[in-house]
């Protein structure tokens, strides 16, 4: 890579791009007739990064380029820029007339004697630039504009007037608002602007690659768009802050220049004026009514007049703020300040928030030099509130804090053992936990009994090179030998309990839930709602009842502005087999963001599979393939290996359904690997799921059966294995087509035993498909007819889908083609919509043997009139020829309900009359 894309590609990295190709027209045009530009914006946005690339640039094209800069010590030394930029072509003296060039040596102190007039010398120095100008274009370039000493500023100010026709470029920088010599107006300026948050973002990335999300998130907002601050903040960091693993600080600080450099303008301010600063430097929000209420004199706003002069903030009477103009300045205040005056500080701002219990804790904290007790509980309270909000990670921060300042060891122990557990379960920070947890035992060798460490530790297991049977032995160990009594307020207790429930589920073996349901049934004075839900509604949803659906259903409207990530997701978990995810979204929602922001990683990788299970079900697979890429990824980075299972079930799931048969097996096989190598084999079953749907794909059935007896055998819906509902249909239909009626009729027989339409509609409307495929040619279509026309059944569109194509196979061997093109005509359209390539085809394949050569266009032109799909089906049955009466058997209707819907039928079509039914159909 040359110099110049070096250059270049470092101003891409800082979002530059419009910049660039101003200052890239303004070098071609400075080539040709000569041309000037101001460059202009606050400190650290990245101006040297625009004069590098452009300096590359115009060397690349065989411009000249000559550098000056100004220095702020230099400012009063005459001409001391001019010699910067006249020193390099001083063998162009030699053309002048003698005095001029006299004038120029004087001016640049060549030789002695009285500096002549600027005018004289400002001549002078066009006619050298004009010389050199006429063998190739040179470009000046002139950075840190106001500390230029006056007399070159007139000087170039001359110049600037007279470059027309020169092939001569000047191009100068300088900061917004900072006084210059210099007077720009008239001449053209490109203001540079902070980078947006997608440059910011990617500037942090390729700076430092090992700083994880919720960091870099910290920086962007730090920073502000501003460069230099992004590097100089991260630059400032140790490696265990980039990573997380330890809590960044309330200020950030800064490298040493950097400091150096606002250091020496924070000295020189008045000593009141340094304590308003650094008390608004540690309240953090600028509110001006709270500094005048916690400062004597006149309220601290004439204590920072000086500050204001200094151009270190800028008061905003009107909003009622003081803000710090530059992202660094407030750091370097603080970092300027001592221990004994920012605990002096801190403890006047406690003294203030007396009633904000949260922000007294952090300053109280800040303020203590030993351990207090007192400080920990009110920082561990804090923590509580923080995560009710759904700031996982700042309860993170609060009891990390709360532990280091406990005097007892066991309390120590306690919280961090707490902060390891929020790591692993909500934040998605298995490293930190893990160094937690050793922490923790560090400082208490006796955690052994602590319920946090026991869940934390488990997730760590399971996500490493562990197993689940050995984090299923201790958290049940640290559950039934624990001091917790039982006590349902306990939440330490409660999720140890949320934890096992998914150990248990994911080993998938039956003999490990006893302990789980023994410890809710011993919970005093009684278990928490939602663990009884979860109980009841997640582990054997087949056993489920109809009040558990409804107390589900009620939590679920009740939790609209829940934000606890805890919470959340045990809701959303408890309505998965119940098909309730839907009224789950907002909340799903809320946590992917949060996730995608560095907050609740790990409750966002539980929220993204529960959207791509709904995405699947309601047909939303795009986003469903989106998001299951994100989560698989997510996963990935973040070490969540084993939990990583999700996303390439869904990604296995959506291959089947779309035909890619061989990448559909490439991602079970891998679902398999990552689950037995745990020993998980009841998360490892959902690969048989993602196969069953292959093999019916493709028409092999034999197969299909014997994958959807892996999830649970024909006759039986077996216990704690609720995902075999979702397969309990595709072993009907496997059954029957491979001569299986014993097993087929068995298994319709469990599923109507276990009532199944009070889990939830959808599985009763499989049910129903499930009695009529094994039903007499007299009673199949009226039960086909029921799960078709049931409430909400379009809601699910390819197992409605496949319910109506069952429905049309079933009247086309019972010989009622007719009636069987319209089902089949009707999944066709949605499985074409849905891109369920394998279903489309053998859809298209039972049209024709029904005697339709090419689809149905009625189908279409009937939704584009705005029919709905019960006007559809009796539009088309009437434009074959059936009476209302006729009609109304087929579609178990009265003729007058037949007749009324005609009626409102004809107008959407345009037609008056039955005869024109077909026409207006196929048009």
């Amino acid at each position: 890579m040359t110099d110049h894309e070096a250059s270049t590609a470092t101003a891409r990295l800082f979002g530059r791009d419009a910049e660039l190709r101003a200052l890239d027209a303004f070098s071609a045009r400075a080539r040709e007739e000569g041309a000037v530009l101001l460059l202009s914006g606050e400190a650290g946005v990245g101006k040297s990064v625009l004069l590098d690339a452009t300096v590359a640039g115009a060397e690349a094209a065989g411009v000249r380029v000559i550098r000056a800069t100004g220095v702020q010590f230099e400012a009063d030394v005459s001409y001391a820029v001019l010699n910067q930029l006249l020193l390099p072509l001083t063998a162009g003296f030699a053309r002048l007339g003698e005095g001029e060039r006299n004038a120029l040596m004087v001016a640049l102190g060549l030789l002695s004697g009285r500096v002549p007039d600027r005018t004289v010398i400002a001549g002078a120095c066009l006619d050298v630039l004009r010389h050199e100008a006429e063998q190739r274009p040179l470009l000046l370039v002139v950075d840190d504009l106001p500390w230029i000493d006056r007399p070159t500023t007139i000087v170039l100010g001359h110049l600037a007037r007279r470059l027309a026709g020169s092939r001569i470029g000047l191009l100068t920088a300088s900061r917004t608002g900072e006084d210059s010599y210099f007077d720009p107006s008239g001449l053209p300026a490109l203001h540079v602007e902070p980078v947006d948050d997608e440059a910011a973002d990617e500037l942090l990335r390729t700076a430092f690659p090992e700083m994880v999300l919720r960091v870099r998130r910290r920086l962007l907002t730090e920073a502000r768009g501003n460069p230099l601050a992004l590097l100089e903040l991260a630059e400032a960091l140790d490696p265990t802050q980039l990573s997380a693993r330890e809590a960044l600080p309330e200020v950030m600080p800064l490298t040493e220049g950097i400091e150096a450099l606002f250091a020496s303008r924070i000295r020189r301010l008045p000593g009141p004026t340094r304590d308003v600063l650094l008390l608004a430097a540690l309240e953090g929000s600028g509110d001006l009514g709270l500094l005048r209420r916690t400062t004597t004199a006149d309220g601290g706003t004439t204590a920072l007049l000086p500050a204001e002069a200094a151009k270190l903030v800028e008061i905003d009477e009107a909003a009622g703020r003081v803000l710090f103009r530059h992202p660094l300045v407030r750091s370097a205040v603080v970092e300027s300040s001592t221990n004994v005056e920012r605990r002096r500080v801190h403890r006047r701002l406690a003294d203030y928030f007396l009633r904000d219990t949260e922000r007294r804790a952090w300053h109280l904290a800040e303020s203590s030099v030993e351990p207090d007790e007192a400080v920990a509980v009110l920082l561990e309270e804090a923590a509580r509130r923080k995560l009710h909000r759904g700031d996982a990670t700042g309860a993170i921060a609060a009891l990390t804090r709360a532990a280091h300042l406990s005097p007892q060891a066991a309390d120590r122990g306690r919280r961090l053992a707490e902060a390891a557990y929020l790591g692993a379960d909500v934040t998605g920070e298995l490293g930190s936990a893990s160094r937690l947890l050793d922490q923790a035992r560090a400082f208490d060798p006796g955690l052994g009994s602590s319920l946090h460490a026991a869940a934390a530790a488990a997730f760590v297991l399971v996500n490493g090179e562990g197993t689940v049977d050995t984090a299923y032995r201790l958290v049940v160990s640290t559950i039934e030998n624990g001091d917790h009594g039982y006590d349902a307020t306990n939440t330490d207790l409660t999720d140890a309990l949320y934890t096992l429930l998914l150990i248990c589920w994911w080993a998938g073996r039956e003999e490990f839930w006893a302990p789980l349901f023994d410890a809710i049934d011993r919970l005093v004075p009684e278990p928490p709602e939602i663990i009884l839900l979860m109980s009841e509604a997640f582990p054997d949803t087949a056993r489920a009842t109809a009040g558990t659906r409804r107390r589900l259903a009620g939590l679920i409207e009740r939790q609209s502005a829940e934000s606890d990530p805890g919470s959340l997701v045990r809701v959303n978990t408890s309505a998965v087999y119940m098909d309730l995810l839907g009224g789950c979204r907002a909340g799903a929602w809320r946590l992917v963001e949060s996730g995608r922001a560095g907050g609740a990683v790990r409750s966002s990788l539980a929220c993204l599979m529960h959207l791509c299970l709904d995405d699947f079900a309601t047909g939303r697979w795009e986003e469903g393939q989106r998001l299951a890429d994100e989560g698989l990824a997510l996963s990935k980075a973040h070490g969540y290996d084993f939990i990583s299972y999700y996303f390439l079930f869904h990604e296995a799931l959506l291959a089947a359904v779309r035909g890619e048969d061989a990448v559909m097996h490439e991602w079970a096989d891998e679902l398999t690997r990552v689950t037995t190598q745990r020993r998980a084999y009841g998360a490892a079953r959902f690969a048989h799921h993602a196969r069953t749907l292959g093999a019916i794909g493709r028409g092999d059935f034999e197969a299909a059966f014997h994958h959807a007896c892996d999830l649970g055998p024909a006759g039986t819906l077996a216990p704690y294995t609720p995902h075999a509902l979702w397969v309990a249909l595709d072993l009907v239909e496997a059954a029957l087509r491979t001569n299986r009626r014993e097993q087929a009729e068995a298994h319709v027989r469990a599923m109507c035993e276990a009532a199944l339409w009070d889990v939830s509609p959808r599985l009763g409307m499989l049910t129903l498909a499930a009695r009529a495929l094994v039903a007499a040619d007299a009673q199949a279509p009226a039960l086909f007819e029921e799960a078709v026309s049931g409430a909400g059944a379009r809601d699910w569109p390819f197992d409605y889908a496949r319910v109506r194509l069952l429905y049309g196979e079933r009247l086309r061997r019972g010989r009622a083609p007719v009636e069987a093109r319209l089902h089949l005509n009707a999944a066709l359209e949605i499985f074409e919509e849905l891109g369920a390539a394998p279903w489309a085809a053998r859809t298209a394949a039972e049209l024709r043997a029904a005697g339709q050569v090419q689809p149905n266009p009625a189908v279409p032109a009937a939704a584009a009139a705005g029919l709905t799909a019960q006007e559809t089906e009796i539009a088309l049955l009437a434009a074959e020829g059936l009476t209302n009466k006729q009609i109304g058997e087929r579609l178990l209707l009265s003729p007058r309900t037949v007749s009324s819907h005609l009626y409102r039928i004809f107008p959407k079509l345009g037609i008056a009359s039955r005869a024109a039914l077909r026409d207006a159909l196929s048009g």
